[in-house]
C-alpha cells in the first residue's frame, strides 16, 4: 500500500512458506531473518514492514505528508507503528498463530490482549479520522494491515467504535487497499 501511496511499481515474488522457499539460501543471503515481506531497492536488502514502509515514503514519496518531518507529528506516528507491531499484531499473532499453525486451542488469555489491543487503539482514535494526526500517514497504512487480518480472523471489530469508523475511512483512501484485502483473502482460508 505505501508503494501505491508514492506511485511505485514492485516487481512482486510470492513464496510459498509451506515449501519452505524463505529458507532457500538465496533467500536468507537477502534476508537472515527469512521473514517476509522483504524488499530489495537497486541492491539495497530490508525487511519489516513497518520499516519497508517508511523507507518507501521517505525515499520516493514527493512530500512527506504520509511520514512528516515535523518532530512532533513523526513521534506519534512512530508510537502508532510500534504499538501496532509491538503490541496490535502481536495479540493477533499470540492468539491466532498457535491454533491455524500448531492446531492448538484458543488461549482466553491470549484474547483479553487482543481486546486490550483494539481497546487503546479505539482510545487512540477517539475524535479522529485519521490513526496519527489529520490526514493519512503510514501509521494509517500499517495499522489497516493489521486491523484487515482480524477481520479475516472473524474478530468483530464493530465492538470499537472509533476503530471500526476508522476503519471503513481507513479502507476507501488508502491507496492500495484492495491488493491488500486480495492478499487477506488468501490468508482468510487458515479461518474458515
Amino acid at each position: 500500500m505505501a508503494a501505491k501511496a508514492v506511485g511505485v511499481d514492485l516487481n512482486k515474488k510470492l513464496l510459498n512458506l509451506q515449501a519452505g522457499e524463505h529458507l532457500k539460501p538465496e533467500f536468507v543471503k537477502i534476508n537472515p531473518q527469512h521473514t517476509i515481506p522483504t524488499l530489495v531497492d537497486n541492491g539495497f536488502a530490508l525487511w519489516e514492514s513497518r520499516a519497508i514502509l517508511v523507507y518507501l515514503v521517505e525515499k520516493y514519496g514527493k512530500t512527506d505528508s504520509l511520514y512528516p518531518k515535523c518532530p512532533k507529528k513523526r513521534a506519534v506516528i512512530n508510537q502508532r507503528l510500534y504499538f501496532d507491531m509491538g503490541t496490535l499484531y502481536q495479540s493477533f499473532a499470540n492468539y491466532y498463530y498457535p491454533q491455524v499453525f500448531a492446531k492448538a486451542p484458543a488461549d482466553p488469555e491470549a484474547f483479553k490482549k487482543i481486546e486490550a489491543a483494539f481497546e487503546f487503539l479505539n482510545t487512540f482514535l477517539e475524535g479522529q479520522e485519521y490513526a496519527a494526526g489529520d490526514s493519512l500517514t503510514v501509521a494509517d497504512i500499517a495499522l489497516v494491515a493489521s486491523v484487515s487480518t482480524f477481520e479475516v480472523a472473524k474478530f468483530d471489530i464493530s465492538k470499537y467504535e472509533n476503530v471500526n469508523k476508522w476503519y471503513e475511512n481507513a479502507k476507501k483512501v488508502t491507496p492500495g487497499w484492495e491488493e491488500n484485502w486480495a492478499g487477506c483473502q488468501e490468508f482468510k482460508k487458515y479461518f474458515d
